[in-house]
């Protein structure tokens, strides 16, 4: 039983799978780190919903041997970035910027909410309301008019 369990613990619990590969890897521990970091931010422009670090496509290999180059070379992560950006636009970016150009991105999401909960209270209210108890007269007005048919019936 605990063999089973055991195996269902590890085909539910997985693990990053990254596609750096054993030859990109920095011999610095700290600037691989960097590196990572950097490239876990990065999106794959083949893949485009991966990021570079877990992507095994050639362009995504080529992006994060760039990012290496460029830490070696002594540029910050943010300049690292930017030079990425530069090159290929904002969308090698996992997550884009905030700005006056993405401003719509970041707030589209809001909107739809307001927007729907605007359009389930106007379809709410749209809604039939349930018809009022009938008094006293209306039900004796009923009973006649069914005791009528029910002899027309019969």
């Amino acid at each position: 039983m605990r063999f089973v369990l055991a195996l269902v613990a590890t085909l539910f619990i997985g693990t990053a799978a990254h596609a750096v590969q054993p030859d990109e890897v920095l011999k610095d521990p700290a600037l691989e780190r960097r590196a990572r970091d950097i490239s876990a931010g990065l999106r794959c422009l083949v893949c485009q919903n991966q990021s570079i670090d877990d992507s095994d496509a050639p362009l995504a290999k080529d992006l994060r041997l760039i990012v290496r180059e460029r830490l070696q070379a002594g540029d910050t992560d943010a300049e690292v970035e930017s030079f990425l950006v530069q090159r290929y636009g904002e969308f090698v970016l996992l997550k884009p910027t905030f700005g006056t150009h993405t401003l719509l991105l970041w707030l589209a999401p809001a909107l739809v909410l307001v927007l729907g909960g605007i359009g389930a209270y106007a379809a709410l209210r749209r809604r039939p309301q349930p018809a009022a108890a009938l008094d006293i007269e209306e039900q004796q007005a009923l009973e006649a008019v069914l005791k009528r048919d029910e002899g027309a019936r019969s």
